[in-house]
């Protein structure tokens, strides 16, 4: 019996669309299916890198830490592009903890300790390469050393929100907070951090 695992996939063509900011790309494919059936299809790939992304949260005060910060793409669907995240930011070129540690203190100013790597994800892959760590710290007042909102020399114009965790969790249902790492990592915490509760 044919499984949709079995399926064959031969690249024929994997052309450059653009080399802007980050790599789109035009694969064609021949795509043999679970029937036996091949199909020559195309796709349109963009291919950016790896991320990572962290949820810092203080057990003691029962509050999250969140940034704030503009999103063209956002914007062009119907939003204002303001997003509240939990940080994040692409590998360039290092391992996915020393890549969060590094968008931790750029962009909230914390020098996170102990982290707590959680999984992998694909955050759409009908269109994009792109995989994210997903990680969990603790932190505490002390531990904001710098002053974090971004790099200048980036054009990041980043807020910092300190918020309580219930306010956060209420935030997802009124469509405050609408990115999906941000989303997954709140409903992680939900499920194995009843500190914060």
């Amino acid at each position: 019996m044919t499984t949709f695992t079995d399926a064959t996939i031969t690249i024929l063509k994997d052309e450059t669309l653009s080399k802007n900011w980050y790599h789109l790309r035009n694969v064609t494919f021949d795509y043999t299916g679970s029937s036996g059936r091949t199909a020559r299809l195309k796709r349109e790939v963009y291919d950016r890198g790896n991320g990572a992304t962290i949820l810092l949260y203080d057990a003691a005060r029962k509050t999250v830490v969140l940034v704030r910060q503009f999103r063209m793409p956002a914007h062009l669907n119907q939003h204002s592009g303001w997003l509240i995240e939990t940080p994040a930011g692409l590998l360039d070129g290092d391992q996915p903890e020393a890549a969060i540690r590094r968008e931790a203190m750029e962009e909230t100013g914390y020098a996170v300790g102990e982290v707590r790597h959680l999984f992998n994800a694909f955050m759409s892959p009908g269109a994009v390469t792109e995989t994210i760590s997903f990680f969990a710290a603790p932190v505490e007042a002390k531990s904001r050393t710098g002053t974090g909102g971004g790099l200048e020399s980036e054009n990041e114009d980043i807020e910092i929100l300190d918020l309580p965790f219930r306010q956060a969790m209420d935030m997802i249902g009124t469509g405050e907070i609408c990115d999906a790492k941000t989303i997954m990592l709140l409903q992680w915490a939900a499920l194995n951090l009843p500190e914060l509760a």
